[in-house]
């Protein structure tokens, strides 16, 4: 039978969901988008710096984010222009990881 630390320890985590929803839609979508990118990127290079570098799981997150980010367009508003700097830069770092001369 659940105790009361238990139902109230239940209440307590409905009500931190209900506020973090709260939060998250008083944010703009294209800024929520913008920092989900911009993890994509960071799985990237995650991938691309390990030894040896995890070509094919960086290429699924360049890909993913160059989805997002050639999609989206302008859409992203502000972040537009940074995200399409951190596509070129990160698929420039894959190009040169999976040359065979690295």
């Amino acid at each position: 039978m659940p105790t009361n630390n238990t139902d109230d320890a239940a209440a307590d985590a409905l009500e931190a969901v209900a506020e973090a929803r709260q939060r998250l839609a008083e944010v703009p979508a294209s800024v929520v988008v913008t920092n989900h990118a911009m993890g994509l990127f960071e799985l990237a290079a995650i991938h691309l710096s390990a030894e040896p570098a995890r070509l094919a799981d960086a290429q699924i997150a360049i890909d993913a984010l160059g989805l997002l980010v050639d999609g989206l367009g302008e859409r992203l508003g502000e972040h537009y222009d940074t995200l399409v700097a951190a596509l070129g830069n990160i698929r420039l770092v894959y190009v040169q990881k999976s040359s065979p001369t690295q």
